[in-house]
């Protein structure tokens, strides 16, 4: 057996995540062509790369198919229920750096936390007879979030792309979504609400919990971790 490494496959999240790794002493490449999805790993024998979606890897972690796992924590804790039970953070390594925030349209004067957006849901739902839309692909992220602030008269509509367009689209009168600089925001006439943002991001390194290891394996496991100092 081998211990199985996943990280992107595609991107600069793959080259970033490259670079990390070489930095400590452990060189990844990509084999083959662009299309093939192998790798290999030199300065730690018996370590397998598996070059995957930066979304596949939580399920991955979870199912126990793969040892360690490089992905954005906010895929891991929106695809996985009760997370921390399966994967374990073991380091953020200082890229992929990203917000999921709440926005609303900049003509909204009055609405700028989320107290505001509760109010204004109600409001809106008492003119238009439907509750307001929120489009996200962060479902669970943001549900949890607007259920601790207190916010009730809403739904969540779903939006794998384009998310800021939503509002100007008129599919959505408010949206959340993750941000880095947030000019994209401001190019749709949106802006973000004060309040502490849903979650901060970055491409982190996770081990997981179910995933199967001999004797041999745990040794490799310790020393791969003992080389990249985490």
């Amino acid at each position: 057996m081998s211990i199985k490494l996943g990280v992107p496959s595609k991107g600069r999240l793959m080259e970033k995540t490259f670079d990390w790794f070489g930095a400590r002493g452990v060189r990844l490449a990509r084999t083959g062509s662009d299309r093939e999805y192998a790798g290999a790993v030199d300065g730690v024998d018996n370590v397998d790369l598996v070059l995957l979606s930066a979304g596949e890897i939580p399920r991955e972690l979870a199912a126990g198919r793969i040892h360690l796992g490089v992905t954005g924590n906010d895929l891991v804790e929106e695809k996985l229920v009760q997370w921390d039970q399966s994967v374990k953070p073991l380091a953020g390594l200082g890229f992929g750096q990203a917000t999921l925030i709440i926005a609303v349209p900049q003509c909204w004067v009055d609405v700028d936390t989320l107290d505001d957006l509760d109010g204004a849901a109600a409001a809106f739902r008492a003119q238009h007879g439907f509750r307001m839309r929120i489009a996200t692909k962060y479902h669970r992220l943001v549900r949890d979030h607007l259920r601790r602030g207190g916010v009730a008269d809403y739904q969540l509509v779903d939006s794998q792309g384009a998310t800021e367009g939503t509002v100007k689209n008129l599919t959505a009168e408010a949206i959340a979504d993750i941000t880095s600089t947030g000019e994209t925001l401001r190019a749709n006439h949106l802006k973000i609400l004060s309040d502490r943002p849903v979650l901060e991001s970055q491409a982190t390194l996770f081990q997981s919990r179910a995933a199967q290891k001999s004797d041999a394996d745990r040794a490799t496991l310790r020393q791969l971790i003992t080389t990249l100092g985490v």
